[in-house]
């Protein structure tokens, strides 16, 4: 058993990442902004103790300082996962902007200074990057993306656009893990883990789908839409289940193979279309909402396939093997459509 602080724990993918950990027999301190989402995450674990699972109140990952007092544990903590950052495409104006990448790149970082400087016995971080650090739109989309590959946006690109000030956060912000570990040569290893749109079950608290994670935003629109509502263009054409994901993170933090590594972790292709489909072919009560014949044709997925990958380091290294795109449509659609 490994003791671990589990940063943002009430979040989308974090949520899935406890599971996971109290799966594998971990025990787990998780960050969260309130003691509210800390009782909810509680009360809906009952059967684990203290001992076993907990919380601390971060309220504001970007503050200097914000991680000194979490990272101290009664029983030290021997391994970190960072989950705790923004995704959102909302930041508009230059101050929206900043804010976003100041709380994903000093959120990164000032989590590690508080392991280094407060933590001594962390021996392993992971931490939750992103494909977006990797995309390079410079390139044909069928360029085969492992990890090697870096997003060159510059800062001044960071301001053009809310879509370009996620992709440069996410970029920033995993740099400036790997920029710490190589200059302030800490006692712990660093783990990166890359993947592209996450889908699957809905399992933290939700208070309605107005606030449900922007990966599963589309999946509203599809089940509340009509055939006339056209599909949405794909954009990133590669996915990942959340549940294959969390366990990414698990072994990431248990084979010492993985140490000091970035993981580019998908399942491979798909589309909106190829969604839109599934939903129609297993919920026939949802039938009618899906688009048709042309409307279809704008989210498929061209038969050579885009956004070529390489995940072949997060199988043979991790271990990982995953969900087809139908588990994961399942997966949402069953945890949400009671709240449509």
């Amino acid at each position: 058993m490994t003791r671990v602080l589990l940063t943002g724990g009430s979040g989308f993918i974090a949520a899935h990442v406890l599971e996971s950990l109290l799966a594998h027999g971990h025990s787990v301190v998780t960050t969260v902004r309130s003691a509210q989402k800390g009782q909810q995450i509680l009360d809906s674990h009952k059967q684990y103790g203290k001992g076993k699972l907990d919380f601390v109140i971060v309220e504001d990952i970007s503050k200097p300082g914000a991680f000194d007092s979490a990272v101290v544990s009664d029983s030290p903590f021997e391994a970190a996962v960072h989950c705790a950052s923004p995704y959102h495409f909302n930041a508009k104006t230059p101050e929206e902007i900043h804010q976003l990448i100041t709380t994903a790149v000093d959120g990164t970082t000032g989590i590690l200074k508080g392991i280094k400087s407060h933590a001594p016995t962390v021996k392993r971080v992971i931490i939750l990057s992103s494909y977006a650090a990797m995309v390079d739109y410079g390139k044909q989309m069928t360029h085969v993306y492992t990890e090697v590959d870096w997003n060159p946006i510059t800062n001044e690109q960071a301001y053009q656009s809310a879509p370009f000030a996620y992709l440069a956060s996410k970029t920033f912000a995993e740099k400036a893990a790997w920029d710490f570990v190589k200059s302030e040569k800490p006692s712990f290893t660093l783990t990166s883990l890359n993947p592209p749109m996450v889908y699957g079950p809905v399992i933290h608290s939700l208070s309605s789908l107005d606030s449900i994670n922007t990966s599963n935003v589309r999946f509203v629109s599809l089940l509340k839409g009509s055939p006339s509502t056209p599909c949405p263009p794909t954009v990133n054409y590669l996915f990942i289940d959340v549940r294959d994901l969390a366990l990414a993170h698990v072994l990431a933090l248990e084979k010492p193979e993985a140490e000091n590594q970035r993981f580019l972790v998908t399942a491979g292709n798909y589309s909106n279309a190829e969604i839109a489909q599934i939903i129609g072919e297993e919920y026939p009560e949802f039938k009618d909402r899906m688009p048709v014949g042309e409307a279809l044709k704008l989210g498929e997925r061209p038969a050579t396939g885009v956004n070529g990958y390489d995940n072949r380091k997060s199988i043979e290294v991790l271990g990982m093997k995953y969900r087809p795109l139908r588990e994961s449509v399942l997966g949402v659609v069953e945890s949400i459509k009671g709240m449509l």
